[in-house]
């Protein structure tokens, strides 16, 4: 988990195991699909190469290549069972509050991580001999960055309250009526969205939603409510699915 400081502005730190990808894998390439979600995200290689489509192009990411990606669009990384690599996920706006980069910058790039850490901070997080203390180095180094620059941003700090009330109602909520409970205009929350995060908040809100029943529908089919999601009918749920997916759940196996 987060410092406390950094847990509105980064989602969760994690680290790939060898040991149990050659378990499952042997000696298998394979696939990793990640959906949608602008946020920003971190992959710094402790490992061997490996190779990442996004936006229709493949990228070779190399054994010394640290990378920084924002899923704004699917993105496929194709692994190696001996890959192992360090990812750090931020919340939408949670670089530029951490570190000052925009993240519409990001969009459909891949970024050396050269350019936005030290290298002395890679070398260490490279060299670190488990991944509480790579977490314990990134954090450290991520909470003084943000500690020198902390302004309560005013844009950020909105579009994390609209998230938040989008959250709070269970999906329920339209964009003017997130607007409305943070008393601005509808105009207003989509300039701001648009500052932030890069899309509109109906587009986000509209990904919020379907990954967050996806999943529930995933762990509990026989559970699963489409109207506990703002769905009218499973029909409708299956066709944002598609949408948001680009294949039926069938075709995924579910």
């Amino acid at each position: 988990m987060p410092f406390e400081e950094l847990a509105d502005f980064i989602e969760f730190f994690a680290e790939s195991s060898t040991e149990l990808t050659r378990r499952h894998f042997e000696n298998e390439c394979f696939t990793v699909k990640m959906f949608a979600s602008w946020t920003p995200t971190f992959y710094i290689n402790l490992g061997s190469p490996y190779y990442i489509d996004l936006a229709k192009h493949r990228y070779l990411v190399k054994a010394d290549q640290d990378i920084l990606v924002l899923r704004n669009s699917t993105i496929e990384r194709i692994n190696q069972p001996f890959d192992n690599i360090f990812t750090v996920k931020f919340y939408p706006g949670g670089l530029e509050a951490i570190l000052g980069l925009s993240q519409l910058g990001v969009v459909d790039k891949v970024i050396n991580l050269k350019g936005i850490l030290p290298d002395s901070l890679l070398v260490k997080m490279k060299h670190a001999i488990n991944f509480t203390e790579r977490v314990e180095l990134m954090q450290c180094f991520l909470l003084n960055s943000f500690r020198k620059r902390r302004n309560n941003d005013h844009y950020l700090a909105m579009v994390r309250d609209a998230i938040g009330e989008y959250h709070a109602a269970d999906f329920q909520l339209n964009t003017s009526a997130v607007a409305e409970r943070l008393f601005i205009t509808s105009k207003t929350i989509n300039r701001y969205f648009h500052r932030v995060v890069g899309v509109s908040p109906k587009s986000y809100f509209s990904i919020l939603r379907a990954r967050n029943a996806l999943s529930h529908f995933i762990d509990s089919e026989k559970q699963f409510e489409p109207d506990d999601y703002g769905y009218y009918d499973m029909s409708h749920f299956y066709k944002d699915q598609m949408k948001f997916t680009g294949q039926k759940l069938k075709e995924q196996g579910i």
